[in-house]
């Protein structure tokens, strides 16, 4: 078995339901996402939007966006990058319905 440092490593960025769900959805596609896409070392990432679930309720999140890296010290130097934190910072600008992130290995 391989350690942390040499595993895959996923980010997922979980957002709550947005005030205005429009605004959000503008904002991050012209605004966060080219952030997010300056991030040097970032492998890929999978953007995912919350549907309602079988029974007609809502989604848990109303987006997920999984950043995925190549190891634990690569998403460590791409976050801590100039660009990491400007798009970081700027879950502030948009986010109104909280934001919740979870670092996890793919195995």
């Amino acid at each position: 078995m391989t350690s942390t440092d040499e595993q895959p490593v996923v980010v997922n960025v979980l957002y709550g339901e947005p005030s205005d769900p429009a605004a959000f959805e503008a904002y991050y596609a012209e605004t966060h996402l080219p952030l997010v896409d300056r991030i040097a070392g970032l492998d890929r990432a999978v953007l995912i939007k919350g549907l309602p679930g079988p029974d007609g309720s809502k989604p848990a999140y109303y987006r997920i966006a999984q950043l995925f890296y190549r190891s634990a010290a690569q998403m460590a130097q791409a976050m801590g990058s100039p660009e990491g934190q400007a798009a970081a910072a700027d879950l502030a600008n948009f986010a109104d319905g909280g934001v919740t992130i979870m670092v996890g290995e793919v195995r």
